[in-house]
C-alpha cells in the first residue's frame, strides 16, 4: 500500500503533497508509535511543530 501512495505523490497532480511520518510517545506506557499522514507540502513545518 505504501508503494501506491508514494507513486501517487510523484505524479503531476500530487506534487503539492508530502507523506510525513511522526513518532509519538505514549504518556501512559512510554511506548513509541508512528503516525503517517499526507499533507500539503507548505504545511510540513507546521505539522511537526504542533503537539
Amino acid at each position: 500500500m505504501a508503494k501506491k501512495v508514494v507513486a501517487t505523490l510523484k505524479t503531476d497532480s500530487g506534487k503539492g503533497f508530502a507523506k510525513v511520518i511522526k513518532m509519538e510517545k505514549s504518556a501512559k506506557t512510554g511506548a513509541y508509535s508512528f503516525k503517517e499522514d499526507i499533507i500539503a507540502s507548505d504545511k510540513v513545518k507546521d505539522y511537526f511543530t504542533k503537539k
